[in-house]
């Protein structure tokens, strides 16, 4: 039995809800505190994580112009960066903790795909 379980269908239905949490979590938790990007940075993504799920060609896409492999390569680029960004920015206490468990989620959810592997390069 594989531990692959996540399918494209299981990561569609993810990704809007995934996108809203990144917007709306940095106000219910009060991230900034250790640096203001702390808290714009899950707010970017999340408006950028709207877009890119819109354009990826997936039954959930309205435009369906991206290839599914990209979307999954961006997804690990943004858990990557989510873990680094603590480190290379400073954060600390819940603001380190946020970044730090979303970037590892990201990256067990990308890693636990079924079917896709992400286009690097």
């Amino acid at each position: 039995m594989s531990l692959r379980f996540v399918t494209k269908e299981i990561h569609a239905y993810l990704d809007y809800p995934v996108a809203l949490g990144l917007m709306a979590m940095p106000a219910l938790l009060g991230l900034g505190s250790s640096h203001m990007l702390a808290f714009w940075l899950s707010v970017a993504t999340g408006v950028a994580a709207v877009g890119l799920t819109i354009l990826t060609d997936h039954h959930l896409g309205l435009i369906r112009v991206l290839p599914y492999k990209l979307h999954l390569a961006v997804d690990g680029a943004v858990g990557a960066v989510f873990l680094i960004a603590p480190f290379a920015l400073g954060f600390s206490g819940l603001d380190a903790a946020y970044y730090w468990l979303i970037g590892a989620t990201v990256m067990a959810v990308v890693s636990l795909h079924r079917g896709e592997t992400p286009a690097l390069g």
